[in-house]
């Protein structure tokens, strides 16, 4: 998202890697990890697809981009055993490992909406709080799958 004023870092939000443009509007600082490239496009304001998250906590981004790196590894050592036509039961256990780190890198991205994205929704108006409220009960049934 491109920057439409000077930007100023809040302590609050620099503390969260969130810079906060005049007027107290969030913008992405490009540190998010959000898929939404601030070079190439815009994101929507607010919450839902395609938007930028409201703030993301440094250090749950950067365990989350560990776990993906090593996830990387996994899935190329599963390839490598299918291909070595290695016992099944030994690949099943390497996929259950990927699923599991999937998941915590799930939970580590719920922490942070709940933290921030999801926060800043439940203070907005009642449509803000309804469209928030849906958009978890959806994630947790995503997840709990």
């Amino acid at each position: 998202m491109a920057k439409t004023g000077k930007t100023k870092s809040l302590q609050s939000a620099a503390k969260n890697g969130v810079e906060v443009v005049a007027g107290g509007s969030m913008e992405c600082s490009g540190e998010c990890g959000c898929s939404v490239q601030t070079s190439r496009g815009s994101g929507k304001p607010g919450a839902g697809p395609g938007a930028h998250a409201a703030g993301v906590d440094a250090a749950l981004k950067a365990a989350n981009l560990n776990h993906l790196r090593r996830i990387e590894g996994q899935v190329r050592g599963i390839a490598a055993m299918i291909e070595d036509n290695r016992y099944c039961a030994d690949i099943i256990t390497q996929v259950s490992a990927v699923r599991e780190s999937l998941h915590s890198v799930a939970r580590n991205l719920m922490r942070n909406h709940l933290k921030h994205c999801a926060a800043q929704a439940l203070h907005g108006d009642e449509k803000s709080r309804e469209a928030v409220i849906a958009e978890l009960l959806d994630i947790a049934r995503k997840v709990a799958r």
